[in-house]
């Protein structure tokens, strides 16, 4: 249905005259995301429903669950990264590994939905179309929120459904569905609020994700205070989720706090909706100079003006993530012992060298897979500058496309660089000074964080092969980076095999700091990257535009 086809249905629409044509606006954003939705809800709850299964041929006595819950338990730093095992079933084993994560993905899959139906709809023009026939001022908001509560609704189910089918308690399988939904949920109604703010998707979406990557730091420094919920955990959506203690005495009234959150985040973005114009918003964009400066004459300074704030923020988020780790990673080698468990997770994750050195691998791998959403991102930026028609003006003129390309690819490419610095540079000054060794911490750990780029660089380059030779598949791509995300999470803790590890492009590098290094692993993944570079900009300049 396209957006002409929705206008022409809502002629008759009746019903509340704020709400008037929501049922043909929902139909229209459903048909729309009739990819993304599917693939979202089922990737992450066929992951959390086949996790049981997973935890049971690895962990297969109640001995070794056991000392697996004790050892997660008995360390700040694993606190931190994991959160706290509140059971030691399999059921419980599941929410531990799972609930962080899976409020985490609901969370930027909710906010996708509803940016996407509000603030982007009205920024390309198409809001403007719609809104000419008998559409309330509230139908849009109206019609996203309820697409993001289908897919939430949906999540909660399958992931109950799919556990309880597996013969996990019903009680805790949907508690932990209720939990990933409801915080899903929230973010929606938070996202709804950020799109009548500011003035275009992208900055509605940033504002968004900045809000979630506070709540899980609050999360992982509430966790990493003690087991049973410090305060910061209880000033984080995550730490509800948690707190929910599925499959360990399930708390069903921590369930209304999101709900609370819910209902009171869309009453905002109903009020402030009802105060602004189509296409206004409350923090809108300075007006600039009369006269554009010299670093605006070419396709890259456009590329800089465009994305520097996207950048700006993902640097200072690595590096408040950096320096979280960087403190509690002298602490990972407290407590342990010879606990075999949670040694060989950790050596799965960061290599066979001392505990500590493992822990900051394993660090600097997150940061790492991290890095390829913020790269992906500004990638598929030229996506939307062309189906904007913000790209033809551009083109129009003595700019071909490989040159317009290249600036927002170099932002891509370098802008990864720079972050990996910043959060490398933040983990080793932290850790260096709780060590008492920053001279001789920090240059090691930089280096470890800086080794991660041609990896992040191979799944830059996979989104330019994709968007160069099938832009309409471009979001496609999300899956893959989240992909690599799931098997570097979830596979060391489940012992994954090590094709399935080196699927990643992460599983080919070197464990460092600690481990032992050699270019050919950094080589071959160069090459591959500059192949897919080269292959997508190939398809760039010979498709069709729009």
């Amino acid at each position: 249905m396209t957006a002409t086809a929705a206008a022409a249905a809502l002629a008759p629409a009746r019903g509340p005259r704020h709400l008037a044509g929501t049922g043909v606006l929902l139909r229209l954003a459903l048909r729309r995301d009739r990819l993304m939705i599917p693939a979202w809800v089922l990737a992450l709850g066929l992951a959390v429903a086949a996790m049981g299964s997973s935890f049971e041929a690895v962990y297969d006595t109640a001995a070794k669950r056991a000392e697996l819950a004790a050892s997660m338990n008995a360390n700040a730093s694993l606190r931190a990264l994991y959160g706290p095992v509140f059971g030691d079933t399999i059921g419980g084993l599941v929410a531990w590994r799972m609930v962080g994560l899976g409020a985490v993905l609901a969370a930027v899959m909710s906010l996708l939905i509803v940016v996407r139906h509000t603030r982007e709809e009205e920024e390309t023009g198409r809001q403007e179309l719609l809104s000419a026939a008998m559409v309330g001022r509230r139908a849009p908001l109206t019609a996203a929120l309820l697409a993001a509560l289908i897919a939430n609704a949906a999540l909660a189910v399958l992931i109950g459904g799919g556990l309880a089918g597996s013969g996990q308690p019903a009680a805790g399988s949907f508690a932990l569905g209720l939990a990933i939904g409801g915080t899903g949920m929230l973010f929606a109604g938070l996202a709804a609020i950020a799109a009548q703010l500011t003035e275009s998707a992208r900055p509605a979406k940033g504002l968004t994700g900045a809000v979630l990557g506070l709540m899980y730091a609050l999360r992982a420094a509430g966790d990493a205070a003690g087991t049973s919920g410090s305060p910061p955990t209880w000033f984080s959506p995550i730490g509800w989720a948690e707190n929910v203690r599925a499959y360990a005495g399930e708390r069903w009234w921590v369930l209304l706090l999101p709900l609370a959150g819910t209902v009171l985040a869309i009453a905002a973005a109903y009020t402030l909706t009802a105060r602004r114009d189509i296409g206004m918003s409350f923090l809108p964009a300075r007006p600039g100079p009369a006269r554009a400066p010299r670093s605006l004459s070419g396709p890259f300074g456009l590329a800089w003006r465009l994305q520097r704030t996207t950048l700006l923020g993902w640097t200072l988020g690595f590096l408040c993530a950096g320096g979280i780790f960087g403190g509690i990673a002298e602490g990972a080698s407290d407590l342990v012992g010879g606990n075999r468990q949670a040694l060989e997770i950790f050596r799965r994750m960061g290599g066979q060298q001392g505990l500590t050195d493992a822990f900051l691998a394993t660090m600097t791998g997150m940061l790492g897979m991290v890095a390829a959403l913020y790269a992906t991102g500004s990638v598929l930026r030229l996506r939307g500058e062309e189906t904007g028609d913000r790209a033809e003006p551009v083109l129009a003129g003595a700019v071909g496309r490989l040159r317009w390309a290249c600036g927002h690819l170099a932002i891509a490419f370098f802008g990864t660089v720079v972050i990996l610095a910043a959060g490398g540079l933040a983990l080793g000054i932290s850790y260096g000074i709780t060590a008492g060794d920053v001279t001789g911490q920090l240059g090691r750990v930089l280096g470890a964080a800086l080794s991660q780029t041609p990896a992040v660089w191979v799944l830059t380059a996979l989104a330019v092969l994709v968007y160069g030779l099938l832009p309409k598949a471009s979001t496609a791509v999300w899956a893959v980076v989240g992909g690599c995300l799931a098997i570097g999470w979830i596979g060391p803790s489940l012992k994954f095999p090590q094709w399935a590890m080196d699927l990643s492009p992460y599983g080919h590098l070197p464990k460092l700091p600690g481990g032992e290094a050699t270019a050919v692993p950094f080589l071959w993944l160069l090459g591959l990257a500059a192949l897919f570079l080269a292959a997508g900009l190939t398809g760039l300049r010979r498709r069709d535009m729009g």
